[in-house]
């Protein structure tokens, strides 16, 4: 086959920062069966460590996320290479301008109206309610007025979020009726929806959807504090992997059947719910891709399951392979944001991994490094921890790490 990667991804080298560490196309797709071309933006040609001799092309533009200049450059490898029989995208913002480019070209694989259903939040409620599974009540805001008079008999706080955001982004908490006519008029209405305020707890779901739209393998976790805080707020965010209990197998049973209603197959994802105080489950959203932050790395330490294997084997060798899964390990993860005050210089940090026996990995900056704006979980925060232990254990340090981590930076002139 002729397979076609979209990379924007850097790869680390330095220290022990270990982002986009387990994405090791060199490695995971077999470049001597297959032909291999690259198509990448400036930082995700740093992310191609295939020997030169092993590629069959490689293009390089300003913006992978640019439909028409992708597909140009998908044009350009086929012109020189041949027929394209996969493409390649494994980033949540690449999906889909790679499902467009797809259809655009007669390339197999998914087209826009099927990433519509992990990609498009209006979509996936309504599939996900059609089930019989409980979502929050939501409405486009393509209608302005419209909008305000679903808030007006839904009632505030209401939720205003991008239908195919991803990471938080552009997420508002709206609490009034002004509040919500002000944002309606700073913001591309046709790209936004409007959901009740749902009460709970925040669980997520990290499995594999197999070409039947079965899992194979799910790990159910829950968050400490919630990625709205985290990118609004500046609050730590933190997550631990449930042990099994009754409470994980309705997650379990649920994460099947949103997936099964989605009809998502061949393809990680990345489920996210509510758990109300009345232990009643809600479906939040969910995506057709690997977790963030720490996610696939906390899920090939405890579980040995590296979830981008599993899903190139499964795009460019049609077979799943997943370990056999052995006892019941839990582990979490942690992340304590910057600063809000930015560009900054680290003046002094708390190493925390001597503290805690349970900290696996950690990664803080050094004293003099200058902390820049910009960057989602993976930039190099205040601090970043990855632990391994029991439920409680891991939940209990999380917190005592968040209470006692301290950094000191000083203002750089921007």
């Amino acid at each position: 086959m002729h397979i076609v990667v979209v990379n924007r991804w850097p790869r680390f080298h330095e220290g022990e920062r270990w982002d986009f560490s387990l994405g090791r196309f060199e490695d995971l797709i077999d470049h001597e069966r297959h032909r291999v071309s690259y198509v990448v933006d400036p930082v995700g040609a740093t992310g191609v460590l295939a020997d030169p001799a092993r590629i069959a092309a490689l293009e390089e533009i300003a913006d992978v996320n640019d439909v028409e200049a992708l597909r140009r450059a998908v044009e350009r490898v086929a012109d020189r290479v041949g027929p394209v029989d996969r493409l390649v995208a494994v980033s949540e913002f690449t999906l889909g301008t790679a499902a467009e480019v797809r259809e655009a070209l007669g390339i197999p694989g998914p087209r826009p109206q099927d990433v519509a259903v992990y990609r498009n939040k209006l979509r996936m409620k309504e599939l996900v309610a059609e089930a019989g599974l409980r979502v929050p009540l939501f409405a486009s805001c393509a209608s302005p007025r419209a909008a305000v008079e679903f808030a007006r008999g839904t009632g505030f706080p209401l939720i205003l979020k991008p239908v195919s955001g991803a990471a938080s982004m552009g997420v508002h908490r709206v609490d009034d009726e002004e509040a919500l006519t002000s944002l309606l008029e700073r913001i591309d209405t046709d790209d936004y929806e409007l959901e009740e305020f749902i009460g709970g707890t925040i669980h997520h779901v990290d499995g594999f959807a197999d070409e039947d739209a079965r899992i194979p393998f799910m790990a159910v976790s829950r968050y400490i504090n919630d990625c709205l805080s985290f990118e609004a707020g500046g609050e730590p965010l933190g997550s631990v992997v449930l042990e099994a209990s009754a409470s994980r197998s309705r997650i379990e049973e649920y994460a099947r059947r949103c997936v099964a209603a989605l009809g998502m197959t061949s393809m990680p994802f990345h489920l996210e719910l509510f758990v109300t105080e009345d232990e009643e489950l809600v479906f939040l959203e969910i995506a057709g891709r690997i977790g963030g932050a720490e996610v696939p790395y906390l899920t090939e330490k405890l579980f040995g399951v590296n979830l981008f294997e599993v899903w190139l084997d499964a795009l460019c060798e049609g077979r799943v392979t997943l370990p056999p899964r052995s006892g019941d390990p839990s582990g979490g993860w942690l992340i304590i944001p910057k600063p809000a005050d930015l560009p900054a210089r680290v003046v002094s940090v708390t190493p925390m991994r001597e503290a805690f026996g349970t900290i696996w990995r950690e990664l803080v900056p050094s004293p003099g490094e200058v902390l820049l704006p910009g960057g989602s979980y993976d930039a190099v925060h205040s601090g970043r921890f990855i632990l391994t232990g029991s439920e409680a254990a891991v939940e209990e340090d999380i917190r005592k790490i968040i209470a006692g981590f301290h950094i000191e930076t000083a203002p750089v002139p921007r």
